[in-house]
């Protein structure tokens, strides 16, 4: 059985809260965030060892156009994303989530 990306709820929270953000910007922004949050989770997804561990099992991966991160594990049996963080404000609130 294939390991496969677990958003965890308060991930899911973090991103939705980041796409309204940008799309009351700008039309058209949280759309674009979401879509390249889609594809580093493809990224991650695919190839998980390819993202620099943070501290103990916990990796992250950034977004190339918006500042921020995806904190995850790599588990047996399931990659979980425990957040997805703008790096300049609490960064480390990650590290409540593991």
């Amino acid at each position: 059985m294939a390991r496969r990306l677990v958003v965890q709820p308060q991930s899911d929270l973090d991103i939705q809260a980041a796409a309204v953000w940008y799309e009351d910007q700008r039309s058209g922004l949280g759309v674009r965030f979401l879509d390249e949050l889609d594809l580093l989770f493809q990224r991650i997804d695919s190839n998980p060892r390819q993202f620099p561990r943070m501290e103990g099992e916990v990796r992250r991966a950034l977004l190339r156009h918006f500042p921020y991160g995806v904190y995850f594990i790599e588990a047996v049996d399931a990659i979980p994303v425990l957040a997805v963080l703008h790096l300049h404000r609490e960064p480390d609130m990650w590290k409540s989530r593991s």
